[in-house]
């Protein structure tokens, strides 16, 4: 309950102190001369009426929305019933600056409000007065520190200023803004603004222009800001600089090496080329120095003319002397015949060039990574040395892997290591062979070890990779155990189709044919046993061809060397140790 006697208590005083006083709009209203301006004072409650007095009047405005007396003043606002009480001023005059005040008359009393008007007043040009003096001709010495002060008088409200050397701002150390507000004789009040700078000057310096503005209200558009300026002047010895380098001069022609220097003030120049001393305006053998000729902003150009250059002129190094009151400074100036400096940075072309010869050197690397993991171009064929019991103590004969064309065909590839590396032949010359040098066709196989271990995880493969469909026909038959040479069994002969009688023969070779042998259960897709069949035809034609062709032998070949064979083997093993026309092959060939 109490509370809420607080809030009502509360509300009820808010209200009394609003409707007691009077709320003006706006506080300040900076204007220019000639601008106009609504200027309203409020009140809560209905006023009886609304009275003006602004500065520079001879009298004070009684104003309604009823009437207008006053030419250029008429009431502003909502109305009296409202609690309003305002006025607008068509042009301001300098006159009208200072404080407007309104009176309101409200149930028998009057309560008033002011507002301050500020017009403004342009101030005048900016003055720059130097603190630090230069000498009786207007240069100060190199490394003296500058001072100088800025002012800008008379102005309301007061002038802003910043301080620019040859249009670009200063960055110089300078003092905080100070304002000065001086009184005039008709009781207005006008402001100064004040501000220093300094720093030490440099030969850079010299001949530079320092401007101090002033940013005002009354800048407009029309009216840009008003600014003083001064124009720096500098004394100081020839500067120094690095070695300078003339270039496309031409040979057995007169040469003119030309230099800029800065100095001021104007320098005095002497050459020296190799103990040889040349004054300015004199000649001396081939050499001659002109005068300085000055090219303005404290340069000059000083030239050194040589008749009848040589190659040995231009690796010669001339020395040069620059001297005035304040000092003097040496440089050194090389000559050459080239039509350019030498470049110490690439060139656009220089970059793409780089970059076109990484980018092929990128990809050749990668092509060749390509060709090693597959196994194409250089990489599809490889030299290896087989032993083979045929030899009786020779040197092992070296087996050519790659297929015609340089291709490697792999027919069939199995756990047990028994591989077809390709369909090329080797051509070698046997002594022990027909006796005629006559060349002897041989598959490319490679050997390996054999063992026993289950190693169709190192050949990623399992008993049941191979994937059996209608199209299929089983393998474990007569062809894979006349082929393998290992695992035959007798009651797979059933399981396939029979063979013609060249074909059967030509099996009994061993893995001439690149049949694999198998310990697992292995399917073929019909497509490929098909396949194998018309190279068994192939190669049983070929071989009879040759056997046709071949002339009887000179001599009787030597009896050959017994084989024994397994348990396991079956009797196309001994065929193929019996027969001349085809080279015997190892019972277990693999890689």
């Amino acid at each position: 309950m109490s509370r809420i006697v607080f809030v009502l208590f509360a509300a009820i005083l808010t209200d009394a102190l609003t409707a007691g006083q009077v709320n003006v709009e706006p506080n300040t209203a900076l204007l220019n001369e000639g601008d106009r301006t609504e200027l309203l004072c409020r009140y809560g409650r209905t006023i009886n009426y609304c009275r003006i007095e602004i500065p520079g009047e001879q009298k004070v405005l009684n104003l309604s929305p009823e009437w207008s007396k006053t030419p250029g003043f008429t009431y502003y606002g909502a109305g009296l019933q409202a609690g309003q009480c305002g006025v607008t001023i068509e042009r301001v005059k300098a006159s009208n600056n200072g404080q407007v005040k309104c009176s309101l008359g409200v149930e028998g009393e009057e309560l008033s409000g002011t507002i301050d008007l500020v017009v403004a007043l342009r101030p005048q040009q900016p003055i720059i007065e130097l603190l630090s003096k230069p000498n009786r001709e207007g240069y100060f010495a190199e490394g003296t520190q500058f001072m100088a002060r800025c002012s800008v008088r008379d102005g309301r409200p007061p002038a802003n200023i910043s301080w620019y050397i040859d249009n670009m701002p200063a960055n110089k150390q300078t003092t905080p803004l100070e304002i000065i507000s001086t009184p005039t004789n008709d009781n207005v009040e006008l402001s100064t603004s004040v501000q220093q700078i300094q720093w030490h000057l440099s030969p850079e310096d010299s001949n530079r222009k320092l401007v101090c503005r002033s940013h005002h209200q009354t800048d407009r558009e029309t009216v840009p800001p008003q600014e003083a300026a001064y124009i720096i002047n500098v004394r100081y010895a020839p500067v120094h600089q690095s070695e300078a380098a003339v270039y496309g001069l031409y040979l057995d022609h007169t040469a003119i090496v030309n230099i800029t220097i800065r100095a001021s003030p104007l320098p005095r120049i002497e050459w020296t080329i190799e103990g040889l001393v040349v004054s300015q305006g004199r000649t001396e053998g081939r050499y001659s120095a002109y005068e300085p000729q000055y090219l303005g902003n404290d340069e000059y150009n000083v030239t050194l003319a040589i008749a009848g250059l040589t190659l040995e002129d231009t690796t010669k190094i001339y020395n040069l002397r620059a001297t005035n009151e304040l000092g003097l400074t040496d440089y050194q100036v090389r000559i050459s015949s080239s039509s350019k400096p030498p470049s110490n940075s690439l060139d656009v072309a220089a970059i793409v060039g780089i970059v076109v010869a990484v980018a092929v050197l990128v990809l050749v690397v990668l092509l060749v990574l390509f060709a090693r993991a597959t196994g194409r171009w250089c990489f599809g064929g490889k030299s290896i040395k087989t032993p083979t019991n045929e030899t009786d103590g020779q040197n092992d004969k070296q087996l050519e892997l790659g297929g015609q064309h340089g291709q490697n065909v792999a027919l069939l590839e199995t756990p047990n290591g028994i591989t077809l590396l390709g369909a090329s032949k080797l051509r070698e010359v046997n002594g022990n062979g027909n006796g005629n040098g006559t060349p002897q066709e041989r598959l490319s196989v490679e050997r390996r070890p054999h063992n026993d271990e289950d190693d169709s995880f190192e050949y990623a493969t399992d008993r049941e990779s191979s994937v059996y469909n209608p199209t299929t026909r089983p393998l474990r038959s007569v062809l894979m155990s006349q082929a393998g040479g290992r695992n035959s069994r007798s009651s797979a002969s059933s399981e396939v189709e029979p063979l013609n009688t060249e074909n059967s023969d030509l099996l009994q070779k061993g893995n001439q044919l690149g049949i694999p042998e198998s310990r697992f259960a292995r399917w073929l897709p019909k497509d490929k046993l098909e396949l194998l069949e018309k190279q068994a035809m192939l190669l049983s034609g070929r071989g009879k061809a040759m056997n046709a062709a071949a002339p009887p032998p000179a001599t009787p070949p030597k009896p050959q060397k017994k084989v024994l064979a397994t348990p396991t083997e079956t009797t196309a093993t001994t065929t193929t140790t019996t027969t001349m026309a085809t080279p015997k092959l190892p019972q277990e060939t693999e890689i």
